[in-house]
């Protein structure tokens, strides 16, 4: 799904102008990137947790020239659904 298409179906399920809808979620957007950048979880009730974790320089090595190359330490967004999610989708996929 793409914003545009998010836009749309916002707009449409609360009877918002697009307009309107579309600068609500780049104010919701701009706060998930404050709080996120600023070392902060982001807990949504029904829906998950999302939070930036630092994820450990490693070594690798390429399969075919067995060259270890180092891949530095960096930052990484992780998303935690929350239990009703997890359910939700662990049933629709069961049913595939």
């Amino acid at each position: 799904m793409k914003t545009k298409d998010l836009i749309q179906h916002i707009a449409t399920s609360t009877s918002m102008t697009k307009t309107h809808t579309e600068e609500l979620l780049n104010a919701t957007v701009a706060v998930l990137q404050k709080e996120l950048l600023g070392g902060k979880s982001v807990q949504l009730q029904n829906f998950g947790t999302l939070e930036m974790t630092r994820k450990s320089a490693r070594i690798v090595v390429h399969p075919k020239t067995k060259e270890r190359t180092e891949i530095p330490e960096k930052m990484q967004l992780t998303f935690k659904p929350t239990a009703a999610v997890k359910e939700h989708f662990y049933r629709n996929n069961k049913e595939e």
